[in-house]
């Protein structure tokens, strides 16, 4: 692979068709947040996964505590405060390669410590420099601004320890506040393609510097119809600098990826993308269709938090007013609504707020919620990876769970067949609403039938500037205000380590302590996956 030729043959055209043109993945949805919904759903993919790539320099081998790694002494210090004693086997076997610099490919299923095993690398081979206004040292892509968020919080605990400043880069948020964090100088930035296409072509941000790039679950990028975005960015990036790539699956379009960007990558796969977790119980439920919201609503009453998928926007709003209604505290999350509104529905759901909360695919990855035992497929997938990642939001970090299919007659063909792709044997059971075999599988129970209200989540009313009514200012003050606020702004969410995106989970730290207590050591160390040992769901300026 010639990675020169590579990057200067693209590098004038940088967003252009010539990306376009490399990558066969299909044309990213209107909708910012996830695949296209309704009629035109994904598919199932008929090729599988490609075959991994052999490693040609022998790989440094695995470790069994973090001590041994040459880690720096602060993020030692952090990983004991954060809880953090036994490294999951992807940090154990990855580690040791990406802090020697080795480009790295690694396959794990959700939930299974993917953050931790390329984050510390790339924090501690980023200590000690510091980053110009503009160009940051280190880049971490995600699909969404869901998985944005979750990997700055996971992250800040120890890029804060070695005085590191990040920035999240997303859609859904002020592009002003995020220019101005760049201004300011993040050394590590983690962002959503879209997002970073924009700022890089107003002028805020260069990738000239970036000597270690992390692609986290690139195989969804593919899906979304990055993949011409993502290649565009990878050829702005340093000549020959670290390249990590992560998924849960490893399908044909990643393969593009690999093959170009990756150079005697340290391959490591925790588990075949499509292996079951332990600690996961898998049911098939068939229903009648009559009975099926009756049945719906018995689950969502249960004693416990849920999540339970359905197709499309309009479906989960439905619902949420069926269960409102019912007396069940539950609240709809889809892409139709605002970051903010998702940022605290995600919050009311971790506080109990919401004890039923009812999603589109956009809650499907990136989303960690602390002892969430219970995932409901109202509307069955029809991609084995879809099943995946809805499922990966229970039985995470070696916690116990279940996923339920609710399988109407008509379904029965297409679940029998997308179980079997998937290499997933689940028990298939015939219920009824009210029967006592449906409540010892999902907890469910007859609803109060007094409906409650749950307060709609809304944005905060923006500060009142100084000085009076903006609206009275000429045209040229106000747009020197503006631009101060926005520097201002910026420079504030820059100053101290990790503080561009830290804020929308500050709270999260005091409940992390609390969830650990409840868990064992192995335990506790699985929480790092995506939320920094047992931070809870609340996902904020992301995406």
């Amino acid at each position: 692979m010639n990675r020169a030729r590579t990057n200067s043959r693209h590098r004038n055209d940088r967003f252009g068709t010539a990306a376009a043109r490399r990558s066969d993945a299909p044309r990213r949805s209107s909708q910012g947040g996830g695949r296209p919904q309704g009629g035109n759903r994904r598919p199932v993919p008929q090729q599988g996964e490609f075959a991994l790539p052999k490693t040609i320099t022998p790989a440094l081998p695995p470790v069994d505590a973090f001590a041994e790694l040459d880690l720096p002494e602060p993020v030692l210090a952090a990983l004991g405060h954060e809880g953090v004693t036994v490294p999951f086997p992807i940090q154990a076997a990855t580690l040791p390669n990406s802090l020697a610099g080795r480009d790295v490919l690694g396959r794990g299923r959700t939930g299974s410590g993917k953050t931790l095993a390329f984050g510390l690398a790339m924090l501690a081979r980023t200590a000690g420099r510091r980053a110009e206004p503009r160009q940051p040292l280190a880049l971490v892509l995600v699909p969404t601004r869901e998985l944005a968020q979750q990997v700055t919080d996971a992250l800040t605990p120890y890029a804060r320890a070695l005085r590191l400043r990040m920035a999240t880069v997303v859609g859904g948020m002020s592009i002003g506040r995020q220019a101005g964090a760049l201004r300011g100088g993040a050394e590590v930035v983690v962002a959503t393609p879209g997002r970073l296409k924009d700022l890089i072509e107003r002028g805020d941000c260069r990738l000239n510097e970036v000597s270690i790039t992390v692609l986290d679950e690139a195989d969804q990028m593919a899906d979304m119809g990055f993949m011409p975005q993502v290649t565009a960015l990878l050829d702005q990036v340093q000549e020959g600098g670290q390249r990590m790539l992560f998924s849960a699956t490893l399908d044909r379009n990643v393969d593009l990826l690999v093959r170009r960007y990756l150079s005697d990558p340290v391959v490591h796969s925790v588990d075949p993308s499509s292996a079951t977790v332990t600690t996961m119980e898998h049911h098939v439920l068939h229903v009648h269709d009559a009975d099926k919201q009756r049945t719906t609503t018995e689950i969502a009453a249960r004693d416990g938090r849920v999540i339970m998928f359905l197709d499309t926007k309009h479906a989960v709003d439905k619902l949420v007013k069926h269960l409102l209604k019912s007396g069940v505290r539950a609240a709809g999350l889809h892409g139709g609504k605002s970051q903010p509104q998702r940022t605290r529905t995600l919050a009311q759901f971790k506080d109990g707020q919401v004890t039923a909360l009812v999603a589109t695919n956009v809650a499907a990855r990136g989303i960690h919620v602390d002892n969430l035992d219970l995932v409901v497929n109202v509307d069955p997938p029809t991609d084995p990876k879809d099943y995946l990642h809805r499922g990966g939001r229970t039985a995470r970090a070696g916690e116990s769970g279940s996923v339920v299919t609710l399988v109407t007659p008509d379904q029965r063909r297409s679940m029998s067949r997308l179980m079997t792709q998937a290499a997933i044997n689940p028990r298939i059971t015939q219920v009824r609403s009210g029967e006592a075999e449906l409540s010892r599988i999902t907890g469910a129970q007859e609803p109060s039938g007094v409906p409650v209200v749950i307060a709609t989540p809304v944005a905060a009313a923006p500060r009142p500037r100084r000085g009076g009514n903006s609206s009275s200012r000429s045209s040229s003050s106000r747009s020197s205000s503006s631009r101060s606020s926005r520097s201002s702004s910026g420079a504030a969410a820059s100053s101290s380590s990790a503080s561009a995106s830290s804020s929308s989970s500050s709270s999260g730290g005091s409940r992390s302590a609390a969830a650990s207590s409840s868990r064992g050591g192995r335990g506790r160390s699985g929480g790092q996956g995506r939320t920094g040992q047992g931070r809870s769901a609340a996902f904020g300026p992301a995406a």
